[in-house]
């Protein structure tokens, strides 16, 4: 399971992401990464049995990485919103951010 750290400062909310599979050192040097005002503790949801440990929407059997495909092939976001009523237009912003986050400590660890 995914679990967020919400660190306030300066009125603004940095999500932090933990896995149980990354490197403490590695946790601990990132750090609060962006400033995103979706809550991606409510919408994106990691669970071993359920789509091979992928991490989903709102523990629903869609991948955040269905929804990035789905855009990246010129879907529009009205487009998925009306094939997949159950989402919401917060489910698809909460993507782009756990995308951009994912991005983000990936660029961090090739660089440390």
């Amino acid at each position: 399971m995914c679990e967020v750290d919400l660190v306030s400062t300066q009125r603004r909310l940095y999500p932090t992401f933990r896995y149980a599979s990354e490197p403490a050192a590695l946790v601990a040097a990132l750090g609060p990464t962006y400033n995103v005002a979706v809550s991606l503790h409510d919408r994106i949801t990691i669970e071993p049995g359920k789509r091979g440990g992928k991490p989903c929407i709102r523990g629903m059997r869609i991948t955040v990485y269905d929804v990035l495909d789905y855009l990246a092939s010129g879907m529009t976001m009205d487009a998925i919103l009306t094939d997949f009523p159950e989402l919401e237009r917060e489910d698809i912003h909460a993507v782009l951010a756990f995308a951009a986050d994912r991005e983000r400590r990936l660029m961090a660890f090739r660089a440390a």
